[in-house]
């Protein structure tokens, strides 16, 4: 089992080489593969340094598997050479979310849609990832009609440069290219991505097609606000959730908490709940302050956290490909 990692030098890159090594997938080789400034730097996995490669000699060391996050224009130039190949590929870009050749995966919801025939298979958007796998179980019992998702997502979303500007601003330094358009170290930026016509950031409009895309249902509506604020554990959420269908409070946490990769954590009377400091480097979806909204009916308010790294990026891919491999598929 060769496993390509592409983008490996970068911070999603070395999550899923941690995260490959820390669910024991069965790999006999890991190919390292990043640009052309990174070509000949060491990458450890399981003790062992394997040398940074170019994308052409990755290709011809034919790996089972593409484990692809490296941005969307890599994506979209390298993705189809190494299918091409006979390689498939596990994209964690934007580049092949909403293409109607493309499935966009999240196991837990959608995995039994994959063939051998899926050459490149799209990762949703972090918090898309977190949000439908809490929408799933609930969505099937009850039917969802609307969701209203506002986010607070962790500087880790924007990468490295996002962390050394929080930590920077932190220290008292000066930025000289800051990541975000604002000061981040003590503020709430509402702006992640690009703003659209619409008013609505691409990330919100992200969130509103993956969503209906992964759950294969048009008729659920969803409008977003995401906001990025100064944590590094994780990306949290706040949904508000109407049903067709009345539900009983303590079915739906039953649920939630039979659902594969949910872990209810709801006892607020002992200050238990969901929050990225205790998300951090695990792969489920923490959910709590789970209520009843009482200004409409057939309406849900829960809390929802995730590691974006792990979950919402490395855990994903991987579970991906923990899926094909155990049907056979690469």
């Amino acid at each position: 089992m060769k496993v390509a990692v592409v983008g490996a030098t970068g911070l999603v890159g070395g999550e899923i080489l941690k995260v490959l090594e820390e669910r024991n997938f069965p790999v006999t080789e890991i190919i390292p593969v990043a640009s052309e400034k990174s070509i000949g730097n060491k990458v450890s996995f399981k003790g062992t340094e394997y040398t940074v490669v170019g994308f052409e000699d990755a290709i011809k060391m034919k790996p089972n598997v593409a484990i692809f996050s490296a941005g969307g224009g890599t994506s979209l130039a390298l993705a189809p050479k190494f299918a091409e190949a006979g390689i498939t590929v596990i994209d964690n870009s934007s580049a092949w979310r909403m293409d109607d050749t493309k499935k966009l995966v999240v196991p837990e919801v959608n995995a039994s849609s994959l063939t051998p025939e899926d050459k490149i298979i799209a990762n949703p958007n972090c918090s898309t990832i977190q949000m439908v796998v809490v929408l799933k179980p609930l969505h099937d019992k009850y039917k969802i009609k609307r969701v209203v998702v506002s986010t607070y997502q962790s500087v880790t979303g924007s990468g490295k440069k996002a962390v050394d500007q929080l930590f920077g601003e932190r220290a008292g330094k000066e930025i000289a290219d800051p990541a975000y358009p604002h000061k981040i170290d003590l503020n709430v930026i509402p702006h992640i991505d690009v703003f659209l016509e619409n008013g609505y950031t691409k990330e919100e409009m992200k969130m509103i097609k993956e969503t209906n895309k992964i759950m294969e249902d048009d008729s659920i509506r969803v409008t977003a606000t995401t906001v990025r604020i100064p944590t590094v554990g994780g990306h949290s959420e706040s949904l508000n959730i109407e049903f067709e269908n009345d539900f009983d409070l303590d079915e739906v946490k039953s649920l939630l908490a039979n659902m594969e990769g949910v872990v209810v954590q709801d006892d607020p009377a002992n200050n238990v709940y969901p929050m990225p400091l205790n998300a951090h480097g695990k792969d489920e979806t923490f959910v709590g302050r789970i209520r009843r909204d009482e200004s409409q009916a057939n309406t849900l308010n829960l809390w929802c956290v995730a590691d974006n790294l792990r979950k919402g990026a490395a855990t994903n891919t991987v579970q991906i490909a923990e899926y094909l491999n155990g049907k056979g598929m690469i």
